[in-house]
Order: structure tokens, then C-alpha cells, then sequence
């Protein structure tokens, strides 16, 4: 116990203990500066001196561009980058899936597939049955307004019309022969018109090109869309004047005849005409000779 008090008081006197720090001039000898130190003193203002120097480190990091440098810290710069290619590719992704999908309804309008989806009519019927004992049949103002619009739209709907009217509302594509007509029950959902190589093939209305492109089984192909959901497609074309995106006017040259692709069997243009994805008989409206 004594030596240990012993020993306590020992290293309480080294710590206490005092010594003189001297700086003198070395030439002549002369004191300059001296202080009076003990090793307690040193320790704690060595202490505190680190604690400080650590603090003011870690405000120069974290508050200066200096942290940029250090290993694993990223810029602030660079994460705002990050953040809008992030937004830039979900865009590009919403984007492409839009696209794939218009890509696919094209190509069953270039197969000539067409889905028949069958509906239970009793079903909806029951679904939506309603008492007509609890139903105001009275028209209002915004009906007859509506009734009134809708009447004079129909009234120019190209497909409500007499098919005597047809003819004057489409433009031929092409003069010649019809060397094949539409048939539903073979798929062959287009007419083939003989014609010369090189003929021009015009567009039958106002429309965009949606699609002008090369394909194996067809040749060059030009898909025309028009107003009221309508679609033209012409197959088999020796060449194309119009690329996907530009506006057609009626009767504009937009291909010319010729005998390209696989499934063809000489100069000729194959001619479909589409209605809310529906083929339609395009000798119904458009005279070709």
C-alpha cells in the first residue's frame, strides 16, 4: 500500500515538475524567449492542440470543395448529373416501350394479322342493364348540342358514306389490272394492281408517314396514316420518295411500282386499306382502272 502511494506521489512530482524552455541567440548567446513548462502542461496543450487541428479538418471536408479529392466522396456536381440521367432513362425506357409497342401494331398491319376478340353479349347486357322506369330520357341543352355536332361530323365521315361517294374521296394509288382482289378468308387483306415498272404510286389522302422501310418478305413498304384512324399500306414499291415522319398531301407521288421482296410474282402494288384496325376492301372505294 506505502508503495503504492510511493509510486502515486512519484508521478504526480514528474508531471508537476518544472522546466525552463530557453531560446537563445546562437551567436552570441543572448536569451531570447523562456518559458516555464511541466509535463502536465505539455500533455494538455498538446492534447487540446490535436482535438483542434482534427475539428478544423473535418469543417474543411465537409464544407469546402477540398472533399472532392478525398477518396470516396463524390462531387456535387456529379451526383446532380447522376440524379438527371436517372430521370433521362426512365424517360427513355417509358419512351421505348411506346415505341415498341407502335412497332408491333405495325408489323401485324404488315402481316395482314388481325385479332377477333369474341364478346358475350348477354353478359354485357346484364352488366349494364338498366330500369327504364328510373331513367330521365329528357334531352338537355348539351345533349342537343352534341347530337347536333355529331350529326354534321358524320355527315363528311368518309366511311359513313354511300359508296357511290368513295370514289371521289380516295385517290387511285395506281392505274392498271387487278390481278388479285381482297380476301378475308385467305388473308389476303389488300388488292394487287398490274402496273408498269417505275409507274408512280401516289398517296390516296392527306396523311404522315408512319412507315418506309425495306423488308424481306415485301420489298420496299410505305404506311400511310390518314385522319379517322385510317391507315393505306403499299407493298412491293421498286423505290420510296418519303421517309417515315413527312406529310403527304392527296395524289403526291410517295413510291413508284416495282417487283421487289420474296412473296412477289412480278411489277405490281400491293394495296391495303385499314379502318380502326380493321381491313377493308379497297376496291369498295377507289377505282382503279
Amino acid at each position: 500500500m506505502a508503495n503504492k502511494k510511493r509510486k502515486g506521489r512519484e508521478i504526480k512530482k514528474k508531471l508537476l515538475h518544472k522546466y525552463r524552455l530557453v531560446i537563445l541567440n546562437e551567436s552570441t548567446f543572448e536569451e531570447k524567449i523562456s518559458f516555464k513548462l511541466n509535463r502536465l502542461n505539455v500533455f494538455v496543450t498538446g492534447t487540446l492542440f490535436i482535438i483542434v487541428l482534427i475539428g478544423l479538418t473535418t469543417l474543411l471536408i465537409a464544407f469546402t470543395p477540398l472533399r472532392e479529392y478525398i477518396p470516396g466522396y463524390s462531387s456535387t456536381r456529379l451526383k446532380r448529373q447522376a440524379t438527371e440521367l436517372t430521370y433521362r432513362t426512365d424517360s427513355l425506357v417509358t419512351v421505348l416501350n411506346y415505341t415498341n409497342r407502335y412497332l408491333d401494331n405495325v408489323r401485324l398491319v404488315l402481316r395482314g394479322e388481325v385479332e377477333n376478340n369474341e364478346t358475350n353479349r348477354d353478359s354485357l347486357f346484364e352488366r349494364y342493364k338498366l330500369d327504364p322506369s328510373k331513367v330521365n330520357l329528357d334531352p338537355i341543352e348539351q345533349d342537343l348540342r352534341l347530337r347536333e355536332e355529331v350529326a354534321l361530323e358524320d355527315k363528311y365521315n368518309l366511311f359513313e358514306r354511300n359508296l357511290e361517294d368513295f370514289g371521289n374521296a380516295l385517290f387511285p394509288p395506281v392505274t392498271g389490272t387487278i390481278s388479285q382482289g381482297f380476301d378475308a378468308e385467305k388473308k389476303h387483306f389488300a388488292i394487287d394492281v398490274v402496273a408498269a415498272q417505275g409507274s408512280p404510286v401516289k398517296a390516296v389522302a392527306d396523311g404522315t408517314v408512319i412507315f418506309s422501310e425495306w423488308t424481306a418478305e415485301t420489298g420496299y413498304v410505305i404506311i400511310l396514316e390518314h385522319r379517322d384512324n385510317i391507315i393505306s399500306v403499299y407493298k412491293h414499291n421498286g423505290s420510296l420518295s418519303k421517309s417515315q415522319g413527312d406529310l403527304v398531301r392527296s395524289g403526291e407521288v410517295i413510291a413508284s411500282v416495282g417487283n421487289t421482296g420474296e412473296l412477289t410474282t412480278g411489277p405490281h402494288l400491293h394495296f391495303e386499306l385499314w379502318l380502326d384496325g380493321k381491313p377493308k376492301d379497297p376496291a369498295d372505294f377507289i377505282d382503279f382502272n
